[in-house]
């Protein structure tokens, strides 16, 4: 007698090999992990090669027998420093020419041409398909890491150039409101956009018709997951579902876990070595008394900049915990002269360090606000914990997040395009002392919202259950190995 061997759903994950990406990713395939879906996470070699240098997700994820990790070759020499945000057209060309034929061979391996229930892509990545190839046998699903609001804005911004909206004209013209964004009516102004929207020729630049192509393309799949919450973002939800219906809201992603988890761990998905003495230091500050630093996996400043930025956290007189990765400064030796008078004002209020547990920093009753480069990950990060936020983007989607903090959501300040040690200092006090309860008060009630989100009844929690339930049609409508009895 025949009979159909059962197996779990098979899900293949691949993001970009970026902090950030990666970071999100990791939390995503163990929440599948838990689900009982079978998990093989791609990645390339030099991160899976820091990965487990400074993480833990080895002894973590062998808690999974069905979970496995795979690597696949980016094509750039060991020696290549990797930053996306300054060599992002060297890793593309690197990825399309070596990494996309390579993961096509990949996918028409036995392995996964013949067991593979879907395929969840990093929506950056959503050019190393052709969704209409005849090899892709599986449905692909987009994971963006982004927000909606910043997904949407640039999902937007064709109509912004057939409009005769952009190019920007100039700096006089960076704070000219942008007519017809649905959902964002009289809020973003120029300065707002992505960096890369200041080009002056939209319609040739490279990157820019690059970026808008990926993520149009990622509206094409089967499905869009999205690491946020409806009631953070449920209206910009809204319009994004008129281009892709079968979207998945499920963040915050790390809330989620927690609250999928049976037991109290911690999920340290990181490229860099994590410092803990500072969780030490925390732990002798007073309550609220602490403004917390850190400009995320890819910001490099330069040492006007940093100078500033210490001038301002020092003369503020507020006590600091500051991230200052090896490779924040700009340049090839990275030196810096610190004046006698800083050195003392942050022995005295301050303490640095490489880089942190960002999670239970963010938690700490001593921390009281988070300057931020309004990643979107540190974005959720700092709403679960229900700090308010000064925000100093850099680059991508930042600058379409931190226009939301300040003037959506009324979570702190917004920074962007501001580097004097005055500003520093105003804006530290400012949400510190001076507006404390005002963005105290609005940042405990999304906090609020986001914990129910991720909770039984909740909107995040339902999603997230519905995408497993799909997942696993998807594996039963599959045609079945027939073994003998």
């Amino acid at each position: 007698m025949e009979e159909p061997q059962t197996t779990s759903p098979h899900v293949l994950l691949f993001p970009v090999p970026a902090q950030g990406h990666i970071n999100v990713m990791l939390k995503f395939a163990e929440l599948l992990s838990l689900s009982s879906i079978r998990v093989t996470f791609l990645t390339t070699e030099h991160s899976y090669r820091q990965l487990t240098l400074h993480s833990d997700v080895l002894p973590r994820f062998s808690l999974f027998p069905s979970f496995q990790f795979r690597t696949i070759s980016d094509g750039l020499p060991l020696s290549h420093p990797r930053i996306f945000a300054h060599h992002l057209t060297e890793m593309l060309h690197s990825f399309v020419s070596v990494t996309k034929p390579l993961f096509r061979d990949m996918l028409l391996s036995p392995h996964f041409s013949s067991d593979l229930t879907c395929l969840i892509l990093d929506g950056f990545f959503s050019y190393l398909l052709d969704i209409d190839d005849d090899f892709v046998k599986v449905p692909t699903f987009c994971f963006r890491t982004s927000g909606a609001c910043s997904t949407w804005t640039i999902l937007s911004i064709p109509n912004l150039i057939k409009q005769g909206q952009l190019p920007i004209k100039g700096e006089d013209d960076m704070d000219r409101i942008l007519d017809n964004v649905p959902g964002m009516e009289n809020l973003l102004r120029c300065r707002d956009l992505p960096g890369f929207c200041r080009a002056t020729d939209p319609n040739n630049d490279p990157i820019l018709q690059f970026i808008m192509s990926t993520f149009i393309r990622s509206t094409k799949f089967s499905a869009l997951i999205m690491n946020t919450f409806e009631d953070l973002e449920g209206p910009i939800l809204s319009n994004i579902r008129t281009l892709c219906p079968n979207l998945y809201s499920i963040g915050p992603l790390h809330a989620l876990l927690k609250t999928k988890l049976t037991h109290e761990t911690e999920s340290l998905n990181n490229l860099w070595e994590v410092d803990r003495s500072c969780l030490t230091w925390l732990g002798n500050q007073a309550a609220g008394s602490v403004i917390y630093v850190s400009f995320g996996s890819i910001t490099v400043m330069g040492n006007r900049e940093l100078m500033e930025f210490w001038h301002g956290l020092v003369n503020s007189g507020r006590s600091f915990l500051w991230v200052i990765r090896p490779d924040l400064l700009k340049g090839e030796n990275g030196e810096i002269e610190i004046p006698a008078e800083l050195e003392e004002g942050t022995k005295q209020r301050g303490y640095m360090v490489g880089w942190t547990p960002q999670e239970k920093v963010l938690c700490h009753e001593a921390v009281g606000g988070f300057l931020t480069h309004s990643g979107w990950n540190s974005t959720l990060e700092s709403i679960v914990a229900g700090k308010p936020m000064i925000c100093w983007p850099y680059g991508f989607d930042q600058l379409v997040n931190s226009r939301f903090v300040s003037n959506v959501w009324n979570l702190g300040l917004d920074m962007k395009d501001l580097c004097d040690r005055e500003t520093v200092a105003k804006m530290v006090n400012d949400v510190m002392v001076n507006r404390k309860e005002e963005f105290v008060r609005s940042a405990t009630e999304i906090a609020n919202l986001a914990r129910q989100s991720v909770n039984p009844g909740g909107s995040s929690y339902a999603n997230f259950d519905r995408l497993i339930e799909d997942i696993k049609i998807l594996s039963r409508q599959k045609i079945p190995v027939l073994v003998n009895n």
